[in-house]
């Protein structure tokens, strides 16, 4: 599972964006998720979780990397209330343009 790649959906009636993981014994597994809240184009990003057992490989960035990339070209912009959510900006300029003004 250590090459393992997550699959995002969003969740807009709970907004939320859910990542899983397909595993062979379990099938698809909910690794975690990333709540927000909407503000006209604006989805403030509130809470990022990934659960204890799928922690250190790398999930985290992997969920905010799809999160950004869906609201990207959905038109959208981020509020980063999540400190993950904001150090992963400041590590990742190329998403700077998302950040809502």
């Amino acid at each position: 599972m250590a090459d393992a790649t997550i699959s995002v959906t969003h969740l807009a009636e709970r907004e939320r964006y859910r990542a899983d993981l397909a595993d062979e014994e379990h099938g698809t597994v909910e690794v975690g998720y990333i709540d927000y809240t909407t503000d006209g184009d604006n989805l403030a990003l509130t809470h990022t979780v990934v659960f204890d057992q799928w922690g250190g490989r790398g999930f985290a960035a992997e969920l905010v990397k799809q999160v950004l990339d869906d609201i990207r070209a959905n038109g959208r912009h981020v509020v980063p209330v999540c400190s993950y959510v904001a150090s992963y900006l400041d590590k990742h300029p190329e998403y700077s343009d998302l950040v809502a003004k």
